[in-house]
Protein backbone atom coordinates (compact mmCIF):
# COMPACT_ATOMS: atom_id res chain seq x y z
CA UNK A 1 0.00 0.00 0.00
CA UNK A 2 1.26 3.50 -1.12
CA UNK A 3 1.78 6.49 1.21
CA UNK A 4 -0.91 8.91 0.66
CA UNK A 5 -0.58 12.57 0.81
CA UNK A 6 -1.71 14.50 4.03
CA UNK A 7 -5.45 14.99 3.90
CA UNK A 8 -6.33 18.65 2.82
CA UNK A 9 -8.36 21.08 5.34
CA UNK A 10 -12.07 21.01 4.84
CA UNK A 11 -13.64 24.51 4.51
CA UNK A 12 -17.05 25.47 4.60
CA UNK A 13 -18.01 28.11 2.70
CA UNK A 14 -19.24 31.13 4.70
CA UNK A 15 -22.37 31.36 2.90
CA UNK A 16 -23.15 27.48 2.73
CA UNK A 17 -26.75 26.68 4.22
CA UNK A 18 -27.60 26.13 7.65
CA UNK A 19 -32.03 24.86 7.85
CA UNK A 20 -33.33 23.02 5.53
CA UNK A 21 -35.28 25.92 3.66
CA UNK A 22 -32.29 27.22 3.04
CA UNK A 23 -30.82 24.01 1.47
CA UNK A 24 -33.79 23.50 -1.04
CA UNK A 25 -33.40 27.04 -1.52
CA UNK A 26 -29.88 26.33 -3.55
CA UNK A 27 -31.08 23.04 -5.01
CA UNK A 28 -34.16 25.43 -6.82
CA UNK A 29 -31.68 27.71 -7.91
CA UNK A 30 -29.04 25.48 -9.51
CA UNK A 31 -31.23 22.77 -10.63
CA UNK A 32 -31.59 24.68 -13.88
CA UNK A 33 -27.98 24.42 -14.63
CA UNK A 34 -27.78 20.85 -14.70
CA UNK A 35 -26.72 19.41 -18.48
CA UNK A 36 -28.36 15.82 -19.61
CA UNK A 37 -27.20 15.97 -22.64
CA UNK A 38 -23.43 15.75 -22.27
CA UNK A 39 -21.67 14.27 -24.47
CA UNK A 40 -18.98 13.79 -21.45
CA UNK A 41 -16.05 11.94 -22.13
CA UNK A 42 -16.24 8.99 -24.40
CA UNK A 43 -16.53 5.56 -22.30
CA UNK A 44 -12.84 4.05 -21.58
CA UNK A 45 -10.90 6.91 -22.30
CA UNK A 46 -8.93 10.01 -20.28
CA UNK A 47 -9.39 9.75 -16.62
CA UNK A 48 -12.46 8.63 -13.88
CA UNK A 49 -12.40 10.07 -10.31
CA UNK A 50 -14.08 8.06 -7.90
CA UNK A 51 -15.52 10.49 -4.70
CA UNK A 52 -16.39 9.00 -1.25
CA UNK A 53 -16.90 10.32 2.81
CA UNK A 54 -16.79 8.60 5.86
CA UNK A 55 -18.34 9.95 9.02
CA UNK A 56 -17.25 9.94 12.65
CA UNK A 57 -20.50 11.07 13.93
CA UNK A 58 -19.77 11.09 17.58
CA UNK A 59 -16.42 13.60 16.77
CA UNK A 60 -18.52 15.31 14.13
CA UNK A 61 -15.80 14.94 11.68
CA UNK A 62 -15.98 14.15 8.16
CA UNK A 63 -12.99 12.21 5.59
CA UNK A 64 -13.72 12.86 1.74
CA UNK A 65 -11.33 10.97 -0.87
CA UNK A 66 -11.10 11.31 -4.27
CA UNK A 67 -9.25 8.73 -6.55
CA UNK A 68 -8.20 9.16 -9.87
CA UNK A 69 -8.15 6.72 -12.43
CA UNK A 70 -7.02 5.68 -16.10
CA UNK A 71 -9.96 5.04 -17.45
CA UNK A 72 -8.66 2.79 -19.73
CA UNK A 73 -6.30 0.84 -17.33
CA UNK A 74 -8.20 1.55 -13.83
CA UNK A 75 -4.90 1.85 -12.31
CA UNK A 76 -4.27 4.85 -9.80
CA UNK A 77 -3.06 8.01 -11.30
CA UNK A 78 -3.57 10.18 -8.31
CA UNK A 79 -5.26 10.77 -4.70
CA UNK A 80 -6.50 13.26 -2.56
CA UNK A 81 -8.23 13.51 1.22
CA UNK A 82 -9.93 16.12 2.86
CA UNK A 83 -11.08 15.84 6.77
CA UNK A 84 -12.79 18.53 8.62
CA UNK A 85 -16.27 19.29 10.14
CA UNK A 86 -19.64 17.98 9.39
CA UNK A 87 -21.43 21.07 7.92
CA UNK A 88 -24.95 20.32 7.71
CA UNK A 89 -27.27 18.03 9.87
CA UNK A 90 -28.32 14.90 8.36
CA UNK A 91 -31.65 15.21 6.13
CA UNK A 92 -32.82 13.23 3.91
CA UNK A 93 -32.54 14.40 0.39
CA UNK A 94 -30.27 17.01 1.41
CA UNK A 95 -27.04 14.59 1.54
CA UNK A 96 -25.15 17.01 -0.76
CA UNK A 97 -24.82 19.58 1.88
CA UNK A 98 -22.97 17.16 4.25
CA UNK A 99 -20.83 15.90 1.73
CA UNK A 100 -19.76 18.62 -0.61
CA UNK A 101 -17.11 20.62 1.36
CA UNK A 102 -15.28 17.60 1.75
CA UNK A 103 -15.33 16.27 -1.47
CA UNK A 104 -14.57 19.72 -2.94
CA UNK A 105 -11.62 19.47 -0.89
CA UNK A 106 -10.39 16.15 -2.01
CA UNK A 107 -11.02 17.43 -5.82
CA UNK A 108 -9.25 20.65 -4.94
CA UNK A 109 -6.24 19.06 -3.56
CA UNK A 110 -5.72 16.95 -7.06
CA UNK A 111 -3.04 17.70 -9.66
CA UNK A 112 -4.63 15.30 -12.43
CA UNK A 113 -7.37 16.62 -14.22
CA UNK A 114 -10.69 14.01 -12.49
CA UNK A 115 -11.80 13.61 -15.67
CA UNK A 116 -15.41 11.98 -15.58
CA UNK A 117 -16.35 12.06 -10.97
CA UNK A 118 -18.26 9.10 -10.19
CA UNK A 119 -20.43 9.88 -7.05
CA UNK A 120 -21.41 6.96 -4.68
CA UNK A 121 -25.15 8.34 -4.71
CA UNK A 122 -27.38 9.87 -6.78
CA UNK A 123 -27.28 12.27 -9.74
CA UNK A 124 -31.38 13.34 -10.62
CA UNK A 125 -32.64 9.99 -9.63
CA UNK A 126 -33.45 12.03 -6.50
CA UNK A 127 -37.01 13.06 -4.91
CA UNK A 128 -35.53 16.62 -5.88
CA UNK A 129 -33.81 15.75 -9.15
CA UNK A 130 -30.58 17.57 -7.62
CA UNK A 131 -28.25 14.89 -5.68
CA UNK A 132 -24.80 15.08 -5.04
CA UNK A 133 -23.29 13.82 -9.08
CA UNK A 134 -25.77 16.92 -10.25
CA UNK A 135 -24.87 19.36 -7.50
CA UNK A 136 -20.83 18.74 -7.80
CA UNK A 137 -21.26 18.64 -11.60
CA UNK A 138 -23.23 22.26 -11.58
CA UNK A 139 -20.65 23.59 -9.09
CA UNK A 140 -17.43 22.26 -10.83
CA UNK A 141 -18.50 22.40 -14.18
CA UNK A 142 -17.17 18.33 -14.56
CA UNK A 143 -19.25 15.45 -15.92
CA UNK A 144 -20.09 14.07 -13.02
CA UNK A 145 -22.44 10.16 -12.51
CA UNK A 146 -24.18 8.88 -9.30
CA UNK A 147 -23.95 4.81 -8.82
CA UNK A 148 -25.74 3.99 -6.14
CA UNK A 149 -25.62 0.95 -3.97
CA UNK A 150 -29.96 1.67 -2.84
CA UNK A 151 -32.51 2.94 -5.43
CA UNK A 152 -33.80 5.53 -2.57
CA UNK A 153 -37.29 6.06 -2.95
CA UNK A 154 -37.79 5.03 -7.07
CA UNK A 155 -39.18 1.57 -8.11
CA UNK A 156 -38.00 -0.66 -10.51
CA UNK A 157 -38.66 -4.47 -12.45
CA UNK A 158 -35.86 -6.66 -11.38
CA UNK A 159 -32.97 -6.36 -14.76
CA UNK A 160 -32.26 -9.76 -16.14
CA UNK A 161 -29.76 -11.97 -14.54
CA UNK A 162 -26.92 -10.70 -16.55
CA UNK A 163 -23.93 -8.38 -16.83
CA UNK A 164 -25.47 -5.60 -18.53
CA UNK A 165 -28.81 -6.32 -17.91
CA UNK A 166 -30.89 -3.15 -16.83
CA UNK A 167 -34.53 -1.80 -15.93
CA UNK A 168 -35.70 1.91 -15.66
CA UNK A 169 -35.77 3.23 -12.69
CA UNK A 170 -38.84 5.40 -12.09
CA UNK A 171 -40.68 8.07 -10.56
CA UNK A 172 -44.22 7.24 -11.44
CA UNK A 173 -44.03 7.46 -15.26
CA UNK A 174 -40.87 9.53 -15.52
CA UNK A 175 -37.38 7.37 -15.96
CA UNK A 176 -34.60 8.46 -13.76
CA UNK A 177 -32.21 6.14 -13.46
CA UNK A 178 -31.11 2.57 -14.07
CA UNK A 179 -30.99 -0.77 -12.09
CA UNK A 180 -27.71 -2.23 -13.77
CA UNK A 181 -26.63 -5.37 -13.38
CA UNK A 182 -22.89 -5.51 -13.14
CA UNK A 183 -22.10 -8.84 -12.25
CA UNK A 184 -24.05 -11.50 -13.04
CA UNK A 185 -26.25 -13.13 -10.37
CA UNK A 186 -25.19 -10.42 -8.04
CA UNK A 187 -28.10 -7.16 -6.88
CA UNK A 188 -28.10 -4.28 -9.25
CA UNK A 189 -26.52 -0.78 -8.64
CA UNK A 190 -28.37 2.42 -9.34
CA UNK A 191 -26.78 4.77 -11.84
CA UNK A 192 -28.27 8.41 -12.62
CA UNK A 193 -26.65 11.25 -14.81
CA UNK A 194 -25.55 13.81 -12.61
CA UNK A 195 -24.43 16.63 -15.01
CA UNK A 196 -22.59 16.88 -18.39
CA UNK A 197 -23.50 12.83 -19.28
CA UNK A 198 -26.71 11.58 -20.78
CA UNK A 199 -28.05 8.61 -18.63
CA UNK A 200 -26.86 6.01 -21.41
CA UNK A 201 -23.14 7.13 -21.42
CA UNK A 202 -23.41 6.76 -17.69
CA UNK A 203 -24.49 2.98 -17.60
CA UNK A 204 -21.93 2.77 -20.19
CA UNK A 205 -19.26 4.18 -17.70
CA UNK A 206 -20.38 2.38 -15.37
CA UNK A 207 -20.09 -1.09 -16.65
CA UNK A 208 -16.70 -0.03 -17.98
CA UNK A 209 -15.60 0.90 -14.29
CA UNK A 210 -16.92 -2.29 -12.72
CA UNK A 211 -15.04 -4.96 -14.76
CA UNK A 212 -14.92 -7.78 -11.84
CA UNK A 213 -17.40 -6.61 -8.91
CA UNK A 214 -20.35 -4.94 -8.17
CA UNK A 215 -19.22 -1.69 -7.76
CA UNK A 216 -16.92 0.71 -9.76
CA UNK A 217 -13.03 0.55 -9.18
CA UNK A 218 -13.73 4.39 -8.70
CA UNK A 219 -15.87 3.68 -5.80
CA UNK A 220 -14.00 1.01 -4.07
CA UNK A 221 -11.37 2.96 -4.14
CA UNK A 222 -12.27 5.96 -3.19
CA UNK A 223 -14.42 4.62 -0.05
CA UNK A 224 -11.75 1.78 1.24
CA UNK A 225 -9.30 5.40 1.40
CA UNK A 226 -11.76 7.69 2.96
CA UNK A 227 -12.24 4.99 5.51
CA UNK A 228 -8.62 4.92 6.16
CA UNK A 229 -7.99 8.49 6.71
CA UNK A 230 -10.95 8.87 8.53
CA UNK A 231 -9.36 6.06 11.16
CA UNK A 232 -5.61 8.16 10.88
CA UNK A 233 -7.37 11.19 11.76
CA UNK A 234 -9.54 10.21 14.95
CA UNK A 235 -6.51 7.34 16.18
CA UNK A 236 -4.30 10.90 15.42
CA UNK A 237 -6.37 13.13 17.26
CA UNK A 238 -7.24 14.77 14.91
CA UNK A 239 -8.39 18.51 14.66
CA UNK A 240 -12.30 19.01 14.50
CA UNK A 241 -11.98 22.65 12.91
Amino acid sequence: MHAHPAPAAVAVPADWPATGAEARAVQDTLRPRVDLTGPGPAPGTGTATGVDVAYDDARGLVAAAAVVLDAATLEVVEEATAVGPVSFPYVPGLLAFRELPAVLGALAALTAPPGLVVCDGYGVAHPRRFGLASHLGVLTGLPAIGVAKNPFTFTHRPPGGRRGDQAPLTDGTEEVGRALRTRAGVKPVYVSAGHGVPLEAAVAHTLRLAPAYRLPETTRRADALCREVLKEAVGGGAEQG
